[in-house]
């Protein structure tokens, strides 16, 4: 039997009740089925497992398991990992699921749906596996978007996470920033702009409003400056390494300019605040 491709997007419970022509859940044995390998979520919150377990033991696992069976008798599991893995630590023998048939795309998008469904997924978890839909099985963003009940846009912007600076994915995967504040990062083009806004929201605790607004300025002097240098000949490569170096030692937007006599250094600044910490910075450490 095969999944429905346009009930994916309706939820999981609609679902599991057409796993079995004419049955419901069976006992499994908990230590005869698979992991998912397709499974989005690569983490599992110690403190809800931990919940989890004890709930299973008082009251038993009350959503059964979604399941296929495999070649050597056994079962690859679809949907229910936190279940799953919560049910062996609480010593079950055997839990409750459905078995049906699925494919590798359509086990990966029931995985989806579920932790979406419970917002188990992080905001970089959730992007991968977008990005596995279309990469892996071909799909368009739009199709995605349908399989899991999201909009297309939700679906891209969740996907242009996966362009953020290293040193970002790990403040967002760490939750030092939100997914607002990483869009926020992403406004940004280049990645020295991108790790300066992120350092700035680190040290001042700037909401996401600041950071858009932090990303817009930052933007809108690149677009000026450039517009400035049009006629002007190239910096040199030690030029642009300069005004990185001194861009990430000031925390934010340095510009270096060289003339016939010398040249000029401007180091911008986007409030009162930020012109008393640049102040302290510059003067305080003499």
């Amino acid at each position: 039997m095969k999944i429905e491709k346009g009930r994916l997007g309706r939820g999981l419970e609609a679902l599991i009740p057409a796993a079995v022509d004419g049955g419901g859940p069976t006992e499994i044995d908990v230590d005869s089925i698979l992991p998912n390998p397709w499974q989005p979520r690569h983490e599992l919150a110690a403190d809800s497992l931990a919940e989890l377990v004890e709930s299973i033991r008082a009251h038993g696992i009350l959503q059964p398991l979604v399941v296929t069976a495999t070649a050597d008798g056994g079962y690859q599991l679809i949907a229910g990992e936190r279940r799953w893995q919560a049910a062996k630590l609480a010593g079950l023998a055997t839990v409750p699921a459905v078995v049906r048939e699925a494919s590798p795309e359509e086990a990966l998008e029931l995985a989806l749906v579920e932790n979406i469904q419970r917002a188990d997924l992080s905001p970089l978890e959730e992007a991968a596996a977008y990005k596995r839909l279309l990469g892996e099985f071909g799909l368009t963003q739009e199709q995605v978007a349908q399989r899991v009940g999201r909009g297309r846009v939700s679906v891209a912007n969740s996907l242009r996470l996966l362009g953020l600076p290293l040193e970002a994915k790990e403040a967002l995967a760490a939750a030092e920033i939100s997914e607002g504040h990483a869009r926020a990062i992403l406004q940004v083009a280049d990645v020295p702009g991108q790790l300066l806004i992120l350092r700035t929201i680190r040290e001042r605790a700037l909401s996401v409003r600041q950071a858009e607004e932090l990303a817009r300025r930052l933007v809108e002097d690149g677009r000026a400056g450039r517009r400035a240098r049009s006629g002007a000949a190239r910096k040199s490569a030690e030029s642009l390494a300069l005004e990185r170096n001194m861009m990430t030692s000031l925390g934010t937007k340095v510009e270096l300019f060289h003339s016939r006599k010398g040249g000029k250094v401007v180091i911008h600044f986007y409030s009162e605040e930020e012109l008393q910490a640049l102040y302290e910075r510059l003067v305080t450490r003499l």
